[in-house]
């Protein structure tokens, strides 16, 4: 398939279900960082809560143990699912639209895209923090501010694409991607300077388990995101591409033949 054709419907639902399952590896893959590097923090960061707690709430709903086995699992890898199919519907636009990329190098750029335009930015302005870090009468105003980075970061990213797209005949790809680039780094740094900034860490707590925990936050999105371009990549290059020496061995044995036959 030539990458600038348009899937057709069919193509679109054998793509999605192999996004969810690219997903659901990735999600496997981020499971597995998690539980290595991720937990040892959270374990860290509530024990600092408990230390310091005046009052204490009694058992916890859901144990310790519960959470960080079972329904760690369970929430990587419904998001890892989800994650993957909205990618491949993404990646169903964008294939052939965003330059004469193949559909490995395609699927790629988007996870790469989309680890930057869905995490990395909004982590920048509102980073992970473990238990501990964040005061709970301010909950809903964080998570509304942090998706509402994220919104603008997607938004942001998809009209740089769309500006280089339309830059490029007049000033050449090179030119219009580095007018794109500018335009993003400054309407990022716009939406920084606008939103509100959220300071919210205990006066004692411990600088290095803080961004250690930020730091296996960025692993396990960094992880998910390269694992599923990885895994995306192979299952549509297979699905869009035929394989060329498949077809250059048969040739070689039609052409040996021949020849012997000579």
């Amino acid at each position: 398939m030539n990458p600038a054709t348009p899937v057709n419907s069919v193509t679109v639902r054998q793509l999605l279900v192999r996004g969810m399952l690219a997903g659901l590896a990735a999600g496997a893959f981020a499971l597995v960082v998690a539980y290595l590097l991720g937990e040892s923090r959270v374990d860290a960061a509530i024990a600092f809560e408990e230390s310091h707690a005046h009052e204490h709430g009694g058992a916890e709903p859901v144990s310790r143990a519960l959470q960080s086995t079972a329904g760690l699992a369970t929430g990587l890898l419904v998001y890892g699912v989800a994650l993957g199919g909205i990618a491949a519907l993404a990646y169903c636009f964008a294939l052939g639209r965003i330059g004469r990329f193949g559909a490995r190098p395609t699927a790629m750029l988007l996870s790469a895209a989309a680890l930057v335009a869905v995490y990395v930015v909004p982590f920048l302005k509102y980073p992970a923090n473990p238990p501990a870090v964040g005061d709970p009468d301010t909950i809903g105003e964080r998570t509304t501010l942090y998706f509402l980075m994220m919104l603008l970061s997607v938004l942001l990213a998809i009209a740089t694409v769309m500006l280089g797209r339309r830059l490029a005949p007049r000033l050449g790809n090179w030119y219009a991607t580095v007018a794109a680039g500018v335009f993003l780094v400054v309407t990022v740094g716009l939406a920084y300077a606008l939103l509100p900034g959220i300071n919210e860490v205990p006066e004692h707590f411990p600088a290095q388990l803080l961004w250690q925990f930020r730091l296996a936050a960025l692993a396990i999105q960094l992880t998910l995101w390269t694992s599923f371009g990885l895994v995306f990549g192979h299952l549509a290059g297979r699905l869009l591409e035929p394989a060329p020496a498949a077809a250059s061995v048969g040739r070689d044995a039609v052409g040996a033949g021949t020849a012997t036959s000579v």
